[in-house]
């Protein structure tokens, strides 16, 4: 087997290649790493076949539905995953072929309710069902301390105590453990008997995972996430730096259009001197009649250079073809002392 493991954080994904053929698997992608997994690929002379989810991610963005579409390729999940760009559903002990590789699936339910495992030779990838000292949590959405209970005693741990361990998350380094030694050392584990496992998964108090909502939202329904949208949107629009503007400034002779897209509170209590105000929720509807030259040149401003990067990408589409966004935002002017005008 050819393997690649990628850490983003405490994520881990890993992209497993056919010795013979070369055909690859890219299990539980993170969306921050696309090009870097085509470019392992490309080094280890492997061509991706297939993209898998082990679960529905929570705490990051999966790269399964983006990359499926990039390169063509199915989208391999659980028969009971919600997403709906899953074109591949594996049932519990079916195998899939990757090359002459064997992978099978393994459903291990509690950690989400389309949580599985994927054996494959020496090694088994885990998931959130089993972690590296730990256990995937239960109180998200979909999540059965039950459930997992019966997903790691009845199934996963009574498995070879030789198999390699590699979990979809660890914070503090490690790449991999084995069946044996999580039987041994895991403390989670230590709760044999199934009415205090239970108890003892309701008590943890673990804090909610900082993108929660968004990475559900788009894990669960293929949508883009706002990085996505930003990241988009900065690939067809042109920046000018601050230092460039300043000097426009200082010259009091802009050559161009300044619109600032932030709303009308913070636009009276300081902008840079010269600019046009137009919020961003009225753009679309007032474009006409305040832009009425789509061969003018724009520069669009706002407070962290976010939604200025949006909205200029947003006039590029409506036909202002010399619309570009100013490198950074008016935070960030401020706090470089440069001028400001209030009304």
């Amino acid at each position: 087997m050819i393997f690649e493991q990628v850490a983003t954080g405490g994520c881990q994904s890993y992209l497993l290649g056919c010795d013979d053929t070369h055909a690859a698997i890219l299990i539980d992608p993170n969306i921050a790493q696309m090009d870097r997994y085509l470019g392992l690929a490309a080094k280890d002379g492997l061509v991706i076949r297939y993209v898998l989810d082990t679960h529905t991610h929570a705490d990051h963005f999966s790269a399964a539905k983006e990359l499926g579409r990039r390169l063509d390729v199915p989208v391999v999940a659980s028969k009971l995953s919600p997403a709906p760009y899953a074109n591949f559903r594996l049932d519990d002990g079916e195998i899939l072929r990757v090359g002459n590789m064997r992978l099978k699936a393994l459903a291990t339910p509690g950690h989400t309710r389309d949580s599985m495992c994927v054996l494959a030779e020496d090694r088994i990838f885990t998931g959130d069902t089993l972690l590296i000292g730990g256990t995937g949590r239960t109180d998200l959405p979909t999540g059965d301390p039950d459930a997992l209970y019966d997903s790691l005693f009845g199934r996963v741990l009574k498995l070879d105590p030789a198999l390699l361990v590699y979990p979809a998350h660890d914070y503090k380094g490690r790449s991999h453990s084995s069946i044996g030694a999580e039987i041994e050392s895991n403390p989670r584990l230590a709760k044999r008997e199934r009415a205090e496992f239970i108890a003892m998964m309701k008590q943890l108090n673990l804090d909610a995972p900082t993108h929660l909502t968004e990475a559900l939202r788009t894990n669960m329904s293929g949508g883009k996430t706002v990085e996505q949208l930003l990241t988009e949107a900065s690939a067809h629009v042109p920046f000018i730096s601050m230092a460039e503007l300043a000097e426009r400034v200082n010259r009091n002779d802009l050559g161009l259009i300044l619109l600032d897209v932030r709303e009308k509170d913070a636009f009276t209590e300081g902008h840079i001197p010269g600019a046009r105000h137009l919020p961003r929720g009225q753009l679309e509807l007032r474009v006409n009649t305040e832009l009425p030259d789509p061969t003018q040149r724009i520069l669009v401003a706002c407070e962290f250079g976010r939604i200025s990067t949006l909205a200029a990408a947003t006039l590029r589409e409506l036909g202002y073809t010399k619309a570009a966004a100013l490198d950074g935002g008016i935070k960030a002017w401020r706090e470089s002392g440069l001028p400001l005008t209030t009304l």
